[in-house]
């Protein structure tokens, strides 16, 4: 079965993929599965930049084809932030999902709601090589001020999605792999690892 390499040692990640993957013939691995440690700099300048610094160097790394995402939460009351920084939107070295989530909900403070904002996500996937291809996904939605929900990961706990009444931490995977910005990247990309594994639709 061929390999497909996640550039993310995200487990939350690993899992809601292989998820939208499970029924091709594909084998997704992660970099501690194959012994790897490779850091990489995402200094881009957008989302597209990032992911594809990640996919090439992991792929050039390991020989195999590689997917990577660079997402991140835009918030409109801040003016898109924290976008490109969302993993380290904080106000220290060290922090945790859950102070990031605290530092938004500070900076949010005073302000009127509803704090609207979406997720966005870009996916690159890289072969050795060198063929590079992009997919993307955005899911509307508001920050609300307490946390709710115990699944997902990052801001999952304070993002609701009005028309479901549920934050993304409340909702069951196979709901969560309808709606995400994740998953709908990667499910924008599955013609491409078809193509790129010759997969056939049969």
């Amino acid at each position: 079965m061929p390999v497909l390499l996640l550039a993310s040692e995200n487990r939350g990640k690993w899992i809601e993929i292989q998820a939208l993957l499970k029924d091709l013939p594909i084998e997704l691995k992660t970099p501690a599965d194959l012994g790897m440690s490779l850091k990489v700099v995402e200094d881009g300048a957008t989302y597209v930049e990032n992911a594809a610094i990640k996919a090439r160097a992991f792929s050039e790394a390991s020989g195999l084809v590689c997917l990577a995402d660079d997402s991140g939460l835009e918030v409109d009351a801040l003016d898109g932030k924290p976008g490109l920084f969302s993993a380290r939107f904080a106000a220290r070295e060290g922090a945790t999902d859950a102070d990031r989530r605290r530092y938004l909900l500070e900076r949010l403070q005073g302000r009127p709601r509803p704090w609207t904002a979406h997720f966005h996500c870009t996916v690159a996937i890289s072969t050795p090589d060198g063929d590079l291809r992009f997919s993307e996904g955005n899911c509307p939605g508001e920050i609300i001020p307490e946390e709710r929900g115990t699944g997902g990961f990052g801001y999952d706990p304070i993002f609701l999605i009005p028309e479901l009444g549920k934050t993304m931490a409340e909702l069951p995977m196979e709901e969560k792999n309808r709606r995400s910005h994740r998953a709908l990247a990667v499910i924008a990309a599955r013609p491409v690892l078809r193509e790129m594994f010759g997969i056939s639709l049969g």
